[in-house]
């Protein structure tokens, strides 16, 4: 005889089977989760990359990020924040510059939606923290104003500094070393030695062990404060003097006297070949000249046989 709990274990065995039935069917229609997520961070600009899903979809396939760094780890209880500009997006990319914001470690997860099936995060393989950036060599442009110089860079990372290097030719071992932040860009150096030649090179540096290639030494001559009224004298000399040049050749050749105009513009007479009074000589050979003889002589004849043929018609 059946005891009371062993029917009770034998009525639940299909309800059982149907959930595991139902769990297995939600695995098989569930979305591979997405391959290949990796992070590529260059000048403190930080991009989360992944292959597009390549498993059928009747929809557009969308992609969600989120992040977790030691803040809402420790703090939250181990909770994930939305990456506001990643969520819902068509794109295989997600930009996080601004989302990683600290030196902590991130750990960063995506996953694929289709529809209403959803796949399982995909994480990256370890956790990512902005101090790994690549950093490369600054564009540094180096104008000379007066005595001063001006060094400028294009596109720097905002939480990054630049250190740039400043030294007299011929002494390079007593340089003068500037470290600039970025938004503090463009950097002037004043009062340098007239006539003097000076060079920068320049670095950008995150920290005391992240820096960049310095750039390419850049020398400059110092032309000193008066350079500029300098300049604007000899161009303004310049000017007046060839001006005047121009006026007076203008003036000669209006009030030229006719000798003096006929002895520095005097008429050339027309090459040969351009006169209208020459005769036109065609060179021909032996074997021409005669076949033009005897084309003339035959012409003459036929001439004379018809002048004779139309006597004797007129005759008759």
């Amino acid at each position: 005889m059946n005891s009371p709990v062993m029917r009770r274990t034998v009525s639940l065995l299909p309800l059982m089977m149907t959930l595991v039935l139902l769990d297995f069917t939600n695995y098989v229609r569930m979305l591979p989760a997405p391959s290949s997520v990796s992070m590529e961070s260059v000048d403190m600009r930080h991009t989360l990359t992944w292959r597009p899903l390549l498993a059928p979809c009747n929809s557009t396939v969308l992609y969600s990020v989120q992040f977790q760094g030691e803040f809402e780890l420790m703090v939250l209880n181990g909770s994930w924040v939305d990456a506001p500009e990643c969520q819902q997006t068509r794109h295989t990319h997600c930009d996080l510059t601004f989302d990683l914001g600290s030196d902590s470690d991130y750990s960063v997860q995506v996953r694929a939606q289709c529809g209403s099936q959803l796949s399982p995060w995909t994480r990256l393989s370890r956790p990512f923290n902005r101090r790994d950036t690549v950093l490369t060599v600054p564009e540094m442009m180096v104008t000379v104003t007066g005595d001063a110089l001006q060094v400028s860079f294009q596109k720097l990372p905002l939480t990054a500094a630049v250190s740039v290097t400043v030294w007299r030719r011929g002494d390079e071992r007593q340089p003068d070393v500037y470290m600039m932040p970025a938004e503090q860009m463009p950097l002037h150096v004043a009062a340098l030695e007239d006539g003097a030649e000076y060079c920068v090179r320049a670095q950008l540096v995150l920290d005391s062990l992240l820096h960049s290639s310095s750039t390419d030494t850049h020398c400059v001559s110092i032309a000193g404060p008066d350079a500029a009224w300098k300049m604007h004298i000899s161009v303004t000399a310049t000017v007046f003097l060839v001006a005047g040049l121009l006026f007076a050749v203008f003036l000669s050749i209006i009030h030229c006297h006719p000798d003096a105009c006929r002895t520095y513009f005097h008429k050339e007479s027309l090459p040969r070949s351009l006169r209208p009074d020459w005769d036109i000589h065609i060179l021909m050979s032996i074997q021409e000249a005669e076949l033009c003889e005897q084309i003339t002589m035959v012409t003459a004849h036929l001439e004379d046989r018809s002048t004779q043929q139309d006597i004797v018609d007129f005759v008759e």
